[in-house]
């Protein structure tokens, strides 16, 4: 399993994303469980070390604004459909410090890096290539809508928990 640092969207932003994991379902398209938590995930490793928590938490974090954009597709066996955020140069240096603060713990992707992230939220995992138009179908009207990072997380897959490191003001 993995560890994460994730951020976590505003509220209108989480029901959007939502919404759309509900319109992928009724698709048939299998998309992300009612209790999974729409977020952008900036960070991820093997293994994060606890006492890293501490210095995620020091770092100053102000809500951030963001835009969502259009639609990806990462891969191509199991492909998996995300919608952009669109980077900013805000965005990118909050990713880059979240990054220097783990970037010793083992089994960093090398897609996690500065200069190699990119920044997206995810619609729908392991989809079979031919389900890849009913999939952008299902979504594809939706428009690029304007949203906030609100805080920032923590996920640890093999305990199966999240927890806050950051909070902005404001929520």
């Amino acid at each position: 399993m993995v560890q994460s640092v994730e951020l976590l969207l505003d509220e209108p932003a989480e029901t959007e994303i939502r919404r759309q994991w509900e319109l992928l379902s009724e698709a048939g398209i299998p998309s992300p469980s009612a209790d999974h938590r729409p977020h952008i995930t900036v960070a991820v490793a093997r293994q994060i070390w606890p006492r890293l928590d501490e210095v995620l938490a020091a770092q100053e974090f102000r809500p951030l604004p963001i835009r969502l954009g259009g639609l990806l597709i990462f891969g191509a066996r199991n492909p998996i459909l995300v919608r952009l955020v669109v980077p900013t140069d805000a965005l990118l240096t909050l990713q880059r410090r979240v990054f220097s603060v783990i970037e010793k713990c083992p089994g960093i992707p090398a897609n996690i890096h500065p200069d190699a992230w990119t920044p997206h939220v995810t619609l729908a995992r392991r989809l079979k290539p031919h389900q890849l138009g009913e999939a952008v179908h299902a979504v594809a009207a939706d428009r690029d809508f304007a949203t906030t990072v609100v805080g920032i997380r923590r996920w640890d897959g093999d305990q199966r928990r999240d927890w806050p490191v950051a909070r902005g003001s404001g929520r």
